[in-house]
């Protein structure tokens, strides 16, 4: 067994569960935000669905750099192109990860914000940190989001108030 099979494990896991939590934003409430200082909930979902394209980043490049005010998050107009971006990074993602060699899922990769190093650590602890733990992190989220608005929510790791196992 290679070092990335149970990854690929975990990654088809939940975003199967991040797909469910997706499925149920309301196109209606696209522009509908908790706070001010919130996002609105298509820039959230939206957020959501691109993570997975950022493992693509990490097993293909040896650094990612982010130039702030360069950046413009992609926000989708509607829930058509929302579940279309979350499925098409998916996709490109489980691939990417099929038959990755260990020596290079070890290897040290780089975050930069300019030209100031942020994170250095192996490729392997980037997937599990800045990839699945941050796309459980804002599906957690988006699950308050959408309680808010009475949507009902999908048994995740056990059943919600509005469904079952």
């Amino acid at each position: 067994m290679n070092l990335i099979d149970p990854i690929i494990g975990e990654f088809t896991h939940e975003t199967a569960n991040t797909r469910r939590m997706l499925e149920r934003v309301p196109e209606e409430h696209f522009d509908w935000k908790p706070h001010e200082k919130s996002m609105t909930m298509a820039q959230l979902a939206s957020h959501l669905a691109q993570v997975p394209e950022w493992l693509i980043s990490v097993l293909e490049q040896d650094e990612l750099v982010i130039n702030i005010d360069e950046y413009v998050p992609q926000t989708a107009a509607t829930k058509d192109e929302l579940m279309e971006m979350f499925e098409i990074n998916v996709a490109k993602a489980t691939k990417a990860m099929h038959d990755y060699p260990d020596d290079k899922l070890m290897a040290a990769w780089r975050l930069k914000v300019g030209d100031e190093v942020k994170v250095v650590q192996p490729r392997i602890v980037v997937i599990r940190g800045m990839i699945l733990n941050h796309a459980v992190h804002h599906r957690g989220q988006l699950c308050v989001y959408l309680r808010l608005k009475d949507v009902p929510l999908p048994a995740i790791y056990g059943p919600s108030a509005d469904e079952s196992m």
